[in-house]
């Protein structure tokens, strides 16, 4: 946990000073140790920030303000997360040899479906999503989710668990490299789509086919596709595994942060799991 922590860390100063980001003079705590803080939390305390401030306050000696002063610097970095993330993603891309990618997505539940009447966080019919895998609703969002062949999250997409993931796909704002493969699973198939990134992005959109398919695959080529769909479940697994049972928020921007922040907390463990 210790070498984890000093890396994030590391990492996230390195990349602040480099896009020369001012900080307060008078601030406790600097913007690398309160992304550091949130990363760890998301990583080993299942998104508890509490035991994650306790834990650095006494093994590195970070000095933190209040709760509320915290969470409001938190809140106000959500968008250097993002693009922290989005750098990282983009190095990963560019040491992606392979050029080879997978895309799919994983519902959150913001609570159990008899809460739903109950719910202050979200109101409305376009959170109400389909679990088609487990055969289950669900009340909250979709991850949309592009990996590398050995799992390593690259982009994200956060949408209402209404939305098909066609839908959601079509709002997502791709950039992998020319020549890169996309594999996904049926629910990704438009015909018109894969034409689009084919001829003008030079990207192969590879959808699993369906049985009354007008562009039936090879056999070769269905087993690549189903293989590829199976690997970024594991993936997936793997990410909800940092999830605590219920994700603790009080505020919808709150809760769409700890989802950004496990899949990044993730991909960082990866990395380094990959390196040794």
């Amino acid at each position: 946990m210790e070498d984890f922590t000093i890396a994030i860390y590391c990492f996230v100063d390195d990349y602040l000073k480099d896009r020369h980001l001012k900080e307060g003079a008078r601030r406790k705590l600097s913007d690398a140790q309160i992304i550091t803080t949130a990363i760890v939390a998301a990583r080993y305390f299942s998104g508890n920030f509490v035991k994650a401030r306790l834990y650095l306050k006494e093994a590195h000696q970070f000095d933190f303000p209040d709760k509320s002063n915290f969470n409001r610097h938190l809140h106000r970095l959500a968008p250097t997360i993002s693009s922290l993330f989005f750098a990282l993603g983009q190095t990963l891309k560019e040491l992606n040899l392979s050029s080879q990618y997978m895309i799919d997505s994983f519902p959150v539940a913001v609570c159990r479906n008899i809460r739903i009447k109950r719910c202050k966080l979200l109101k409305g019919k376009a959170y109400r999503g389909e679990n088609l895998s487990k055969r289950e609703y669900f009340y909250g969002f979709k991850v949309q989710v592009i990996t590398t062949l050995e799992g390593l999250p690259v982009e994200y997409f956060i949408c209402a668990g209404s939305y098909h993931d066609i839908t959601a796909f079509k709002s997502m704002n791709i950039d992998l490299p020319p020549q890169s493969e996309l594999f996904a699973d049926s629910a990704y198939i438009d015909y018109e789509l894969e034409d689009y990134y084919k001829e003008l992005e030079l990207i192969d959109l590879l959808a699993v086919r369906k049985s009354n398919s007008k562009r039936p695959d090879h056999p070769a080529m269905e087993f690549i596709k189903k293989f590829m769909r199976k690997r970024i479940e594991t993936t997936f697994s793997e990410i909800t595994a940092f999830f605590p049972r219920k994700i603790h928020v009080v505020t919808i921007q709150g809760f769409i942060l700890k989802v950004v922040l496990f899949i990044f907390a993730f991909t960082l463990d990866k990395i380094a799991y990959i390196a040794t």
